[in-house]
């Protein structure tokens, strides 16, 4: 399981360099800092798929609740969106440290 966690973080923090060298080069080019939202770059990949989330959390109990989130998190940089979950699985997939203390005070 740690692997597989550490195998979709390593995937996800490679994707969010990626959206960051492309809002680099925009920035680059338009002499000041630009930042994609994860809506536009979730649209530009697959525009039905959006569509088809949001017409599901319509259906949902909480629809009003769940639009709400789903519009802040797609106004959020995209890189953030994607790299964000990356981090936290790839440090959950992580092996625990086992500390061995050899000394533990020196008189």
């Amino acid at each position: 399981m740690r692997l597989v966690l550490r195998v979709v973080g390593t995937w996800l923090i490679g994707l969010a360099v990626v959206l960051i060298v492309i809002d680099g080069t925009k920035s680059l080019g338009a002499n000041t800092l630009v930042t994609t939202p994860f809506g536009d770059a979730w649209r530009t990949v697959h525009a039905g798929s959006l569509e088809a989330v949001r017409a599901f959390f319509a259906t949902r109990f909480f629809s009003n609740l769940l639009d709400a989130v789903f519009a802040a998190i797609l106004a959020y940089p995209a890189f953030a969106v994607v790299g964000v979950p990356g981090i936290v699985l790839a440090l959950m997939g992580r092996k625990p440290r086992q500390y061995q203390f050899v000394e533990t005070e020196r008189v």
